[in-house]
């Protein structure tokens, strides 16, 4: 699909620049017709405050908006900051879409996740299955959020006549990933960890340390896997290193590149609203329609970093949902298709995480 012509000339706010899907729309954006990009950083704008987001949509003439900004992490981060990701998320969510409305935006993009879905929903997951079970409690609070996101977007399309929608991504990777090994997603830490390991086998204490100083701190349990000793910058030559994963190993994920994630925003954003009225859910999921286990996806890993130790499953860690496909049938018949393997994403994936 072509969208030179559809942006031009319109102002487009892309909440959420600097995160992973954000900085990937933003670089879509930039090869089409629209040069009309209204970022805010934080500091320009917090997005948690209803006084600073109704300044901003009073003061600026935004036609279209992508809500891309949101608090994200895996399982631990889930665990540790249940708070924290229920009340950002629903702030954020609350005031964007409310003031879109109130200044009269003609399109918004809400970006939600496929937690939505109840834990144990039939496979692949269909928009249907929404609201139809219990929610994976590991990430519950930031599921809710989300639902909370939808369904905001849905009642002001049926009140006031507005064009927002929604779109449900699988599990995502690419440049722009966090990398923070208690915060990050189950692709940006193997990575790390494999890489990482990789070091330590190599002896490379100085690449370790660079590493360190780029990601953040390495946990007590990394650096016991790895032979290493932050406080004297040292590694134990006796030590074996390895790679130590979260639970079982067996749980069936699917993954697609931020890239691709991008495209498909695009892509909606452009459809026509009457596919998301009527009996027609308001949100479309956004995957490749193929799921790999997580042990595939660490072989996968360990093989492009060139990691040749061994890994370790701790089993004692949760797995979370045993299995998360979506069901793409509906974006797929209107014309949008992911475009990278998983290897090659992947790849990509590491190469920006050395150049970063």
């Amino acid at each position: 699909m072509e969208f030179q012509h559809v942006f031009k000339g319109e102002n487009i706010f892309v909440a959420g620049h600097r995160g992973m899907v954000g900085a990937a729309i933003v670089r879509q954006l930039e090869t089409t017709a629209c040069k009309d990009i209204v970022v805010k950083t934080h500091n320009e704008l917090d997005l948690t405050s209803q006084a600073e987001v109704e300044t901003f949509f009073k003061t600026e003439k935004i036609d279209r908006v992508v809500l891309a900004a949101a608090m994200v992490g895996g399982i631990h981060a889930n665990n540790s900051y249940p708070a924290d990701f229920i009340y950002i998320n629903l702030m954020i969510q609350a005031n964007v879409i409310h003031q879109s409305y109130k200044a009269g935006v003609d399109k918004l993009l809400f970006l939600g996740s496929s937690c939505i879905y109840p834990k144990l929903a039939p496979q692949p997951m269909r928009e249907d299955y929404l609201l139809t079970g219990v929610l994976e409690p590991t990430n519950e609070p930031y599921a809710v959020a989300k639902i909370a996101g939808i369904k905001q977007c849905e009642s002001y399309n049926r009140q006031y006549g507005t064009s927002f929608r929604s779109v449900m991504p699988t599990n995502l990777y690419g440049p722009g990933d966090t990398y923070h090994l208690e915060n990050s997603h189950v692709i940006p830490a193997m990575i790390r960890k494999y890489h990482l390991a990789k070091l330590a086998m190599k002896g490379d204490v100085a690449a370790i340390i660079v590493d360190e100083s780029r990601y953040g701190d390495l946990p007590e349990d990394i650096c016991r896997a790895i032979g290493y000793s932050p406080a004297g910058q040292t590694l134990n030559k006796k030590h074996q290193p390895e790679v130590v994963l979260w639970g079982s190993g067996s749980p069936r994920r699917e993954f697609l590149h931020v890239d691709d994630m991008a495209s498909a925003c695009i892509h909606v954003m452009n459809i026509d609203q009457s596919h998301f009225i009527g009996e027609n859910p308001s949100f479309l999921n956004i995957g490749v329609g193929e799921d790999i286990t997580i042990r595939q996806t660490a072989e996968i890993i360990a093989e492009l970093v060139g990691f040749e130790g061994e890994t370790v499953y701790n089993s004692a860690q949760p797995d979370g949902a045993p299995q998360k496909l979506l069901d793409t049938t509906r974006v797929n018949s209107l014309g949008w298709k992911p475009l990278m393997s998983l290897r090659a994403g992947l790849e990509n994936a590491y190469n920006a995480y050395k150049q970063h």
